[in-house]
């Protein structure tokens, strides 16, 4: 890893993280903010649900009406979303730009004169990634601890709460490292923003047709998101350790095609 490449990315990219995550804590914030009011006005809450189609709650994440009376069951439904979609969406743009702007941007040829190895270039950028996409859910979920902390009218499992936090990072990581596996993957130097928010929004609505369609089901295992847990408030509620197996695999298995293709790769100057 070179040191002065780190220290270029991280601010390069230290706006557009600011950005993200103070939009990501607000959305967090203003929705655990309602919670006391939900809570008090349950019943009528509750009334005004029953008129929802089952199949839009389930779009939502709510598969019980008691999963919301909940602060962490609240929580889950209302802000993992954010943080899921939101949060992946950060990882896989930041990823999938930070090596193909060196050639959109003409400055590769700058870049690789300087006496600077391929795997040093890689290997900086992709712990620029993983410094983000950490200290994204390190604030956001800092910000959930503290929010759930203030609205709470009784005690929650903390435990759970972390390990909701932990899917959610390994669900980052892993969108992060996909990210890096297109930047390599691409002739052309252009963007691939676009295409990258897609494919996240794409595997979303691909896991939440799985929920609502009882015959759409099995297409559910082709998208990340059916390998978090979200029920929160499950006495049994755990991070399994094949899911954390399949997240870390995963990651690591995209993390070294992407090398190995970057190593290879007509970069254009």
């Amino acid at each position: 890893m070179n040191r002065n490449l780190f220290l270029k990315e991280m601010r390069r990219n230290a706006f557009s993280f600011i950005l993200w995550m103070l939009a990501i804590t607000l959305l967090i914030s203003l929705t655990m903010s309602v919670y006391p009011t939900f809570f008090q006005n349950q019943s009528k809450v509750l009334g005004m649900m029953n008129l929802v189609p089952r199949g839009a709650l389930q779009f939502k994440g709510i598969s019980d009406f008691n999963d919301l009376l909940s602060v962490l069951g609240f929580y889950a439904v209302n802000n993992i979303i954010y943080m899921m979609v939101l949060g992946s969406i950060f990882a896989i743009v930041l990823s999938s730009n930070i090596l193909l702007k060196e050639e959109y941007q003409k400055t590769a040829e700058y870049l690789f004169t300087r006496p600077l190895t391929r795997k040093e270039i890689f290997l900086t950028k992709l712990t620029v990634v993983i410094f983000y996409v950490f200290a994204l859910n390190l604030v956001t979920a800092l910000a959930g601890f503290i929010c759930i902390g203030l609205v709470k009218t009784e005690t929650y499992n903390i435990q759970a709460f972390m390990i909701l936090s932990i899917y959610t990072f390994l669900l980052n990581m892993l969108f992060g490292a996909l990210g890096l596996f297109l930047s390599a993957l691409v002739k052309r130097p252009r963007p691939v923003t676009t295409f990258s928010i897609g494919l996240v929004l794409v595997l979303y609505f691909i896991y939440t047709l799985s929920k609502i369609t009882d015959s759409a089901a099995g297409i559910g295992y082709l998208s990340p998101f059916k390998y978090v847990r979200m029920d929160v408030i499950n006495p049994a509620y755990r991070l399994d350790f094949w899911k954390g197996l399949y997240f870390s695999g995963i990651t690591l298995l995209l993390v070294v095609i992407a090398y190995r293709l970057y190593s290879r790769k007509d970069i254009f100057v």
